[in-house]
């Protein structure tokens, strides 16, 4: 009987990690390692080092993050910055020690500059100054693909870096001060409808743009990318569609059979108004993303009223 791969999950009970294992344990060809944060705390270098170098994984997959929407990334700033680095920091130096060969870290769409050429190509990282109120978050991803990019040069390491656009999907987090806009979209329109109210507030103008992705794509390119030996260690993953926050809290409307009325708070900010990806060279690698928004919203609504309203 041949030996199962071992394949270490970070960050699986968040939206992303909890996709990979869904995928992974439908394979009985892989062993899929993963930790509650009680047992591993991924910000203590020495526990982190152990346990990789105890279990040698033949995989990573780093999908844990501190993260949030824009509220959070602008209040909670220091924490943002010290949790990333940390964790990065220790699951990618961790790995090289455990000699793990292969390695996939989740970036995000944020690390590209505010007034980035459209759509953004991997090449227009680092060309200008970031969007001001997710910068420590930026910055910090900025360090771990980094980290991948000379690692895998130095040590002859297959690490790669994926950055995703604005993802969505089961398990999302919904929190009011943390959530990302879908989630909080979809969530601001139950609760208008729960409270009997006749609209819904949204920051800014609702103008800017926004391309999104369901957690499966991500999952799914997490792990097509893990083993596969490629030249380019810098990948984007994304729809190559991009829609007004406006839009979408009206399609979610629909997928849920209201239609309320839209407050803008216009001395909120936008953020940056547009962030659209080029992601043709993760395509020509072969990945695709195949879940269409009117169904992954679907799924994303029915997840959040069967198993987090109950929560609220």
């Amino acid at each position: 009987m041949s030996k199962k791969e071992r394949i270490f999950v970070a960050g699986h009970n968040g939206m992303i990690g909890s996709a990979i294992l869904r995928k992974y344990k439908k394979n009985k060809k892989f062993e899929i390692l993963f930790e509650n944060k009680k047992k591993l705390d991924l910000t203590n270098q020495k526990d982190v080092f152990k346990y990789l170098i105890n279990k040698k994984p033949d995989g990573v997959i780093l999908a844990a993050a501190k993260v949030g929407g824009i509220v959070a990334n602008n209040t909670d700033r220091a924490s943002f910055i010290y949790e990333n680095l940390a964790i990065q920091s220790n699951v990618i130096h961790g790995s090289y020690l455990a000699g793990v060969k292969n390695l996939i870290f989740l970036g995000s769409s944020c690390i590209y500059p505010r007034k980035s050429k459209q759509p953004i190509k991997e090449s227009y990282l680092l060309s200008n100054y970031l969007e001001k109120t997710n910068e420590p978050y930026a910055i910090a991803k900025i360090a771990g693909l980094k980290l991948c990019e000379n690692y895998s040069d130095q040590y002859n390491l297959n690490y790669k870096t994926l950055m995703p656009c604005n993802s969505y999907g089961e398990n999302d987090n919904y929190d009011s001060k943390n959530s990302h806009f879908i989630p909080a979209l979809i969530k601001k329109i139950v609760d208008a409808v729960s409270k009997n109210k006749d609209h819904i507030t949204l920051w800014g103008n609702g103008k800017s743009l926004r391309e999104v992705i369901s957690s499966e794509d991500i999952a799914a390119a997490c792990i097509f990318f893990l083993k596969k030996k490629t030249k380019h260690k810098i990948f984007n993953i994304g729809t190559g569609l991009d829609y007004s926050i406006e839009y979408y809290a009206r399609l979610i409307m629909r997928h849920m059979n209201v239609n309320l009325k839209i407050i803008f708070d216009k001395n909120k900010p936008n953020g940056t108004f547009k962030k659209l990806l080029d992601s043709s060279l993760a395509k020509k690698y072969g990945w695709r993303y195949q879940t269409k928004f009117d169904k992954g919203i679907s799924i994303a609504i029915n997840d959040y009223l069967k198993n987090h309203l109950k929560k609220k």
